[in-house]
């Protein structure tokens, strides 16, 4: 009897190392690891995750999870070359809208400038128009 409830222990103690308390205290090295990365990447922590998949994949290469540690780390990084990009974007952005406001403003004097020309023009020709009916 105590040999049959000795195998039962061990078949649930077995289970609990691939089911639901793969990640807990019970949990293979391996399996920690990668349930730290996870929690790296949906913390948003994106560096530490791609870090922590790395050494995952470095120790336990050939591991059956191997695959999606994989995918998990390409997908991290893919979101911070992403992020970075957008930022480097926002940035550029910013840099064009700031030269188009410059840009608006010396169209603005230009236009400014070009209407007292006109005007100038306008006083010229009448004052030459004056100087026709002298004549």
């Amino acid at each position: 009897m105590r040999g049959a409830w000795l195998a039962v222990a061990s078949a649930l103690l077995a289970g609990c190392a691939t089911g639901p308390f793969a990640t807990g205290p019970f949990a293979s090295p391996s399996a920690q690891m990668l349930a730290k990365a996870d929690r790296f990447a949906a913390d948003g922590d994106y560096r530490s995750a791609v870090t922590a998949y790395d050494a995952y994949l470095a120790d336990y290469a050939d591991s059956s999870n191997a695959p999606r540690a994989r995918a998990s780390r390409d997908a991290v990084a893919s979101v911070l070359t992403t992020r970075e990009e957008l930022g480097r974007l926002q940035q550029e952005l910013a840099r064009v809208r700031e030269e188009l406001t410059k840009r608006e403003g010396d169209l603005t004097r230009v236009r400014q400038e070009a209407e007292r020309l006109r005007a100038d023009l306008e006083r010229l020709k009448q004052i030459d128009l004056q100087l026709e009916k002298r004549k």
